[in-house]
Order: structure tokens, then sequence, then C-alpha cells
């Protein structure tokens, strides 16, 4: 399943702040991990497929205990920093294989342990299970849904088949368009991974014909060690910028009016001199915490890919809070802004927009995260190109003010 798209509305577990403080910024998301498996068996999954096989170890499903205790630590991050409200995410795994009943109980634990805070609740969910059941529970409950398609029937099956080797797109089709009947007001949006091999248009209008709020294209993890499929050897070469500005140019053309691209939206206001809520572009602090099935206290939990535990804390519901997590250096690294990025990035003129790419994607093995992204061309293309597309439509306007 891929990463959080966070909580949806996802601020993707950061905040609008790009400046360095000197204080930690308290975590605004939590990614609970209802269930630890999943019924897909996707070859691109950081969480089975990648370095951190830690999954093998753990508990299918948090118990009673552990959700009603994870509540309670988020109530207490809450109100310790006077926050309205927090936004909570069901992820896995697959949550829905916790069954009806579990994702009821769930939510209910988690809200009432955040109390009187409000919890913003959501799921990220393959949708393989999606039935009217959950709907009718997540209806009733306020739980927003998000789910996992790559495009259309050839280019989400190549990754996202059965353990029988059977492609979800059909099922996860269906699962839609119960979503988008009668439980529209549920949608959260669409999270697409991209790949090469699929054309950019064709994907991107399979996904509009869902009517998406939002979409999220999710370039795949992989790191300057384990580099994702299509990287060039060419560190010049920039395939992926590529394909995303095909995506880019055919949003822009309607104005973005059919939905929004989380991605471009985000560059596009950091382009104009504000600041992100996306994780993976722009300065603003990371400000998410993911919490296991067996309740161990984590960072960003794609950080798998790099190595087995690089989001490890050594921290447990039971005995920490969540401000104990601030004060790790993995998360400070990743709230210090421009001063957390390496020193060619720091040098480069977009470094503000870019932020570094992803931490998870900076990763090579004898230094660290100490390196740009390994999409650093992609990105830098990419903003460039929206740079140049945003700068036309200024002299534009300006041509038709006169």
């Amino acid at each position: 399943m891929p990463g959080p798209v966070g909580g949806h509305p996802p601020s993707l577990g950061t905040v609008a702040r790009s400046a360095r403080s000197e204080r930690p910024v308290p975590f605004q998301q939590f990614v609970v991990k209802l269930h630890s498996r999943c019924d897909l068996a996707c070859d691109h999954c950081y969480v089975y497929t990648m370095a951190d096989q830690r999954w093998r170890s753990r508990p299918r499903t948090m118990t009673a205990a552990t959700l009603a205790r994870t509540g309670e630590r988020i109530g207490e991050h809450a109100r310790r920093h006077q926050m309205g409200r927090v936004s909570v995410v069901l992820h896995g795994g697959e949550p829905l294989l916790a069954g009806v009943a579990g994702v009821e109980r769930a939510v209910e634990l988690l809200r009432r342990g955040a109390a009187p805070v409000p919890a913003r609740m959501t799921v990220q969910t393959n949708g393989l299970r999606l039935d009217d059941s959950f709907l009718r529970l997540f209806d009733r409950l306020d739980v927003g849904v998000s789910v996992s398609l790559d495009g259309d029937r050839t280019a989400h099956d190549r990754h996202r088949r059965g353990p029988d080797g059977r492609g979800s797109h059909d099922r996860v089709e269906a699962a839609l368009h119960r979503l988008t009947g009668s439980y529209r007001r549920l949608f959260n949006g669409l999270l697409c991974t991209v790949d090469l091999r699929n054309d950019p248009v064709t994907t991107y209008r399979s996904l509009l014909a869902h009517r998406p709020p939002v979409v999220d294209f999710l370039l795949p993890h992989g790191t300057w060690s384990a580099p994702p499929a299509g990287r060039p050897s060419d560190p010049r070469q920039a395939p992926y910028a590529d394909w995303l500005t095909a995506v880019f140019d055919e949003w822009h053309a309607d104005g973005g009016q059919r939905t929004r691209v989380r991605l471009f939206d985000e560059i596009i206001q950091l382009l104009l001199g504000g600041s992100s809520r996306l994780a993976g572009v722009g300065l603003s602090p990371v400000a998410v915490a993911v919490v296991e099935t067996d309740g161990a206290i984590e960072m960003d939990d794609t950080l798998g890919a790099a190595h087995a535990g690089a989001g490890s804390t050594g921290l447990h519901v039971d005995r920490d809070s969540f401000d104990a997590a601030l004060d790790q250096p993995g998360v400070r690294a990743q709230q210090a802004g421009a001063a957390g990025l390496c020193a060619q990035c720091r040098a480069c003129d977009l470094h503000k927009v870019c932020g570094g790419g992803l931490y998870t994607h900076r990763w090579r093995a004898g230094n660290g995260f100490d390196n740009p992204s390994v999409y650093c061309a992609d990105l830098y293309r990419l903003i460039g190109h929206i740079r140049r597309t945003l700068r036309r439509d200024v002299t534009a306007l300006r041509g038709v003010a006169r």
C-alpha cells in the first residue's frame, strides 16, 4: 500500500511554516497502522518489498488497548500544544482487513481518547473491501475515504495484483462506483503511483473519470542506493519530470477546474511565495507521527525504503508521549528547513520550492540522508516548467489588462 497522503485534508504531515524554529513543531497528523498485512501483493510497495521487513514480526491488528492508549496520547499531545483539531489516518497494510467491527472500534477509541479535541478521521484503502457495509459505517461516523488507483486497467494492474497474480482494477473500479454514488461526500481523492510505462495523459484522464476532489501523484520510492525503476544512470536525465509535465500541461489547459492535483498546487503556491502543506516539496516542518500495530511510535514509514529501522524512534505509546518523539534527531532533521538540506541543495536556486524532495529519497549508504533527492533532476525540471508556465500566464494577463 502506498504511503500516507496525509490526513485528508492531507496536509501530508506538514505545517505551513518554512522558517527553522528552535522549538519543535507539534505533530498535526497521526497515521495509525490498524492492520499490518495486505490483501494485495503489489511489487512496488515500500512496506513489503523494500529494505525494512519488520512488518513480519508485528501483530496483524492493533489491539483495543493499544488503540485506546494511542487515542489518549494523541489527545495529550493536542491539549499540551493547544491544537484546535488533529488529523488521524487509518492505514496499513490494508486497514479494512480489520473488518467493519474492528474499524468501528478503532474510530471510536481514537476519538474518545483524543477528546475534547476533535479528530478528523480518514482511511487510506486499496478499495478491494470497500463495500456497502463499510460505506454505511463511514457515513455514520463521518470518516473520509481515499483510494489507491494507478490509472486504467493496464496501468493499475501492472503492480496492484493479488497473491494469485490477479489484477485488482475491476474490483477497485466497482468500489469507486459505490463510493462516488450515494457516499460521494466521503470521497477524499485518489492516490496514483507513477509508472513511466503508463501514458501520463491517459492515466490522468482515467482518474478524472471518477471526478476526484484531489489527485495525489506519488513518485515510486527509491534511494541512491536502491534507485527507483526507470531512474537513468545519467543524473541529468529527468523522465519522471517529463511524465509529470505532460499531466501538468493537461491539467493546466483547463485551469485545474476538474480536480486538484496536490503536487502542482503546492509547487505553484511555493513559487508565489507561500508555504507548502505537502511532504516532499517546500521547507515546511514535517509534522506526522506513525503508530505501528504493536504501539511503536515511528517517523514516516516510507523511510523503510531506505534501510531497516530508518523510521524507528524506540518509543511506544504505553510509556512515551508524542512530545518525546519531537526530540528525536530524525524528526528534528525534517523540521530544520533549509538548514536540514545538504550543501548542494542549499546552493540551488530552487531549494525553497523543492525543499530537497522527500526525505526518504535522499538516502545513500555511506552518508545517510545528507544528499539531494534521487529525483533531483526531475524535481528541478518540473518546477522549472511550472515556473515558466506561470510567467507566461502573468505576461498574458498583463497584456489583456493593457
